[in-house]
């Protein structure tokens, strides 16, 4: 076993996708817009100026909290959270402190063996987003149309022993994230932020050592490598009998090194007191109600599902629930097809998949509907055309959206099983490559998926394959 284990814990900062600021009209999402175009009065801190509560915001972490388990709170307030930084033009920052939306909850992570590593919600609250700093020439320049962008702020438990299981952490929340509908969550714009807690113990032990914190990490793919380097440089200091310094350490993905930005603050620095500005937050029974109506089957219930509803391995319910569009495409496929569910998931995941990935677009956008690629299997199924010609059908009711009948008649794509047609086409190829049939004559049998193949380019796909390989082989004999 190995000398130390990691402890790790993660903050993240969630941006609600809600059309508006979370106290002033202002467009929330900036990312393509020109520096500090998208600001008033309200989100630069101007003097005199009263913010006004999004409820849009508050619904979506109510749905958020929600699906962590989290219980939601009749009664929160907002608090001013106090600390001076340039792109912070009030001097504070309205969040939340000792009465937020919500309490406790949990991610429960799938795990490599079958079991569930459950990760506690220490922090779940709202709060409105800083500024944006950037060097440039020397010069430090600031764009404030970030202030005041709805965010949720997550803390987990220090429940993760390893930096994959962080990164899994993060592909869970930002599926889950997508599913509900409350974020983006592209860690590229800024959607979902992470810092990470990381400290070491002896393996074994039960008691937590000083942490240091991981900042400004903009991909899942960092998060692992920041927190494996952290790790590997915390036991380093360890073994030469030097102390774990609780810093604010900031991630140079470029050159794979941490740096020390500054000591780690403290909740008694930020000198928090009630918002005065702002209401007390009270969410009745009958708005929550309202709210959860319609709330969906979360993605690890509905793989559960899949699985026992639909008979389909693991791995394919996971696949297939990574996405809510994704899911709700293969069920309504399903339903349509009438038939094997398995059937309908190898055509999803091998085909349809990576036309959805090349389109780049959600499954519930595609042309081919779910009730069409029903259509198409059930044409293979029957042998009204080959496999290959119904692959070749994805694609052509993508492109066009017509029927995949329709298509079959209009081209003349129905599978010809006329024996005489495929003799004749068989010998033709047989006659026009005399060289391959000496090599299959010779020995080198392999040949005869090549001359399948050779008929079924002549016949435009149309063959029925099992036909022309027993007169394929019925010729080569004679």
């Amino acid at each position: 076993m190995p000398a130390y284990e990691a402890v790790i814990g993660l903050e993240t900062h969630i941006q609600l996708n809600t059309s508006s600021k979370i106290f002033c009209p202002c467009k929330a999402d900036s990312w393509n817009d020109p520096p500090n175009t998208n600001i008033c009065p309200v989100c630069t801190g101007l003097p005199g100026v009263l913010p006004v509560l999004n409820q849009a915001a508050v619904e979506k972490a109510i749905l958020l909290a929600t699906a962590m388990h989290a219980e939601v709170q009749p009664v929160s307030y907002f608090d001013r959270k106090n600390y001076f930084y340039p792109d912070l033009p009030k001097g504070y920052q309205i969040s939340q402190y000792d009465m937020p939306i919500a309490r406790g909850g949990y991610l429960d992570l799938p795990m490599p063996d079958g079991s569930l590593r459950r990760v506690s919600i220490l922090k779940l609250h709202l709060e409105e987003d800083a500024g944006k700093t950037r060097n440039d020439a020397g010069r430090r320049l600031i764009d404030f149309n970030r202030c005041g962008v709805p965010l949720v702020e997550m803390v987990t438990g220090p429940d993760l022993r390893s930096a994959d299981e962080a990164a899994q952490y993060l592909i869970r929340l930002r599926q889950l994230l997508r599913w509900l509908g409350v974020s983006e969550a592209d860690m590229e714009k800024g959607h979902l932020r992470c810092d990470a807690n990381v400290s070491i113990r002896p393996t074994g032990a039960d008691y937590l050592n000083p942490k240091t914190e991981i900042k400004n990490v903009n991909s899942i793919v960092a998060v692992r490598d920041a927190i494996l380097t952290e790790i590997e440089r915390q036991t380093r200091e360890v073994e030469a009998g030097r102390r774990i310094e609780a810093w604010t350490l900031e991630w140079d993905e470029d050159a794979g090194v941490l740096r020390k930005m500054r000591s780690k603050e403290t909740e008694a620095d930020y000198r928090y007191f009630r918002e005065p500005d702002l209401l007390p937050l009270r969410v009745d029974e009958a708005w929550r109600q309202r709210l959860l109506a319609e709330f969906p089957e979360l993605p690890l219930e509905r793989r559960q599902r899949f699985v026992e509803q639909y008979g389909l391995p693991e791995y394919d319910a996971d696949i297939l629930t990574g996405e809510r569009s994704l899911s709700e495409y293969f069920e309504a496929a399903v339903r349509s097809y009438a038939g094997d569910p398995k059937r309908v998931s190898n055509w999803l995941m091998n085909d349809v998949l990576r036309m959805i990935n090349e389109l780049a677009i959600p499954a519930g956008e595609l042309r081919l509907t779910p009730a069409y690629l029903a259509e198409i299997i059930k044409l293979v199924d029957s042998g009204a055309v080959n496999t290959s010609t119904g692959k070749a059908l994805l694609e052509k009711v993508q492109s066009s959206g017509k029927a995949p009948e329709a298509i079959v008649q209009v081209e003349g794509l129905a599978r010809v099983s006329d024996q005489d047609a495929i003799q004749a086409a068989c010998a033709q190829v047989l006659a026009e490559n005399p060289e391959q049939v000496a090599s299959y004559r010779a020995g080198k049998v392999t040949l005869i998926g090549w001359f399948v193949g050779q008929v079924m380019r002549k016949m435009r796909g149309k063959a029925d394959p099992q036909l022309a390989r027993a007169a394929l082989e019925a010729l080569l004999k004679e």
